[in-house]
């Protein structure tokens, strides 16, 4: 969460003349030996003068359900919690969960290769064999990657091959979308695959002229901007749906309304076959460094043979930074489910793979309310309960690597400008889904108290009669998702004035 709403916080000062006055008392000149009055309870004092719990929870005006835990980093003391236990689901707060289950797993050193293999010997710039692209899972690799894996394909000396050209992308199981139940021409809602490329992401991109529409897609990049024909779009005339696509084994046809466009723009597009996107683009810049290749065909099988050129990606823990402020959901899935095969087991699938990740939290933290179908969260079937969430924070430490992964808070006046010399520094991964809302993280009150929290909201009924089409921008979704924003900052509020100081 970039914003939160301004919302005042209360004055230490106005909390400090609480307890003084809750504290005193008549002067008696004897008092009784045993203390008429109840025992002294700072925290008790503090929370009456923040007021009940339910009164901030019912003026935010939220409907559906709501759950939240705050506790004390250092002793894991429960302060304050509304239905702690309630599982719901935590939207991309999930990625928090797959950072630890990545880095505890592959480690902050790792990084994914994606290789040029051949079988034969080059002599005379000639390959007398075949050539395999083969993919390592990078969630990350883009078309400017491949630019310099071809530059150092043409270092070894090849120009040609007598053989043929293969890609490989049997190391992650393929998946055509993370969440079926999104609509298709969403980006963020991608393809997995073992070849991976631009975030599985085509540009498209249009421009009317005289005759018509001007229609481009491309595999952009800073470096290279490379056409492709794998992907296609066709301007048509009807009113809905905006995007359709039709995908054959090997090309993904779209099709866009007509009047849906204006005279000029361009949005990324999912692509379904990454591994046919990655090879044809690398085809393109292969020959553009002086290297001929013929077309590539899938394979499955990976022979024998020798790496001769490599291109690794970034080291895992930059990678999660990225994929923590950007909230990239290829890159959860990606090292998600490369994480469960580290650890052994060869998941089919993602919700497979989030199972074995709901296991592992288990085992590790003692959550019983967590399952997981994915390892991004984009999928609405996953639950985590704000108490097990607060767990994999508190285990996780102020000083582990989860906080320093987080994005900080910016905290804006009601102008939106950012505040300086705020009091208050919170880290925390937020998730937003339609009619779903969810922040946790890290808080460093003016005091220097550390303090944990877990913040869950969901309305499933109403979500659930959103149709796939409507998922884009539903209708009350947006001013629901503000509202709990809002509650989300009230709470960093009332923990802070009353748990802080």
């Amino acid at each position: 969460m970039s914003r939160f709403p301004n919302t005042p916080f209360v004055n230490r000062r106005f909390i400090l003349a609480g307890l003084m006055m809750s504290a005193a008392s008549g002067a008696l000149a004897k008092a009784p030996k045993t203390s008429i009055h109840p025992k002294y309870r700072p925290r008790k004092i503090k929370l009456d003068a923040a007021g009940p719990i339910e009164e901030l929870v019912a003026a935010a005006g939220i409907s559906g359900k709501i759950g939240f835990v705050v506790a004390d980093v250092a002793t894991g003391e429960i302060l304050e919690s509304r239905k702690p236990l309630l599982a719901l689901p935590p939207a991309s707060v999930a990625k928090a969960v797959t950072t630890m289950y990545g880095l505890e797993t592959l480690g902050s050193e790792h990084q994914f290769k994606t290789r040029i293999v051949v079988t034969g010997s080059i002599e005379s710039g000639r390959l007398d064999g075949d050539l395999y692209l083969v993919g390592g899972g990078d969630p990350t690799l883009d078309t400017d990657a491949l630019g310099a894996l071809a530059k150092r394909l043409k270092g070894t000396g090849l120009r040609e091959i007598t053989g043929k050209a293969f890609v490989h992308s049997s190391v992650l199981p393929y998946q055509a979308s993370i969440d079926p139940g999104q609509p298709d021409h969403l980006g963020y809602n991608p393809s997995l695959s073992g070849l991976n490329l631009n975030y599985n992401r085509v540009y498209f991109q249009w421009k009317h002229a005289t005759d018509g529409y001007q229609v481009t897609m491309d595999a952009r990049a800073l470096k290279y901007r490379p056409r492709v024909a794998m992907s296609t779009m066709k301007i048509v005339d009807r009113s809905s749906p905006i995007f359709k696509v039709e995908t054959t084994p090997n090309k993904d046809q779209w099709t866009v309304a007509k009047r849906a466009l204006g005279k000029k723009g361009g949005r990324w597009l999912p692509v379904r076959r990454p591994e046919y996107y990655a090879a044809e683009v690398f085809h393109t810049i292969a020959r553009s460094h002086g290297i001929q290749l013929p077309t590539f065909k899938l394979t499955k099988e990976l022979p024998k043979g020798v790496v001769i050129a490599e291109w690794k990606s970034a080291k895992l823990a930059p990678m999660l930074r990225g994929m923590m402020r950007f909230s990239t959901n290829l890159i959860a899935e990606a090292v998600g489910v490369t994480t469960s095969q580290q650890k052994g087991n060869k998941p089919s699938s993602l919700k497979s793979s989030g199972k074995q990740m709901s296991a592992w939290l288990k085992k590790t933290t003692g959550a019983k309310h967590a399952r997981f179908i994915d390892h991004s969260g984009l999928g609405d079937g996953s639950r985590i309960s704000a108490r097990d969430m607060v767990k994999v924070l508190q285990r996780a430490g102020w000083n582990g690597p989860l906080r320093s992964l987080m994005k900080e808070v910016q905290f804006r006046d009601s102008k939106g400008k950012p505040v300086k010399n705020y009091p208050v520094k919170v880290w925390a991964k937020t998730g937003t889904l339609n009619f779903v809302s969810a922040l946790a993280g890290y808080i460093e009150a003016p005091s220097g108290r550390k303090l944990v929290f877990a913040f869950f909201a969901a309305d499933m009924p109403r979500r659930g009669k959103i149709s796939k089409a409507e998922r884009e921008r539903p209708k009350g979704a947006r001013a629901w998702n503000k509202r709990s924003k809002i509650l989300q900052q009230k709470l960093i509020n009332r923990w802070v004035t009353t748990f802080g100081f």
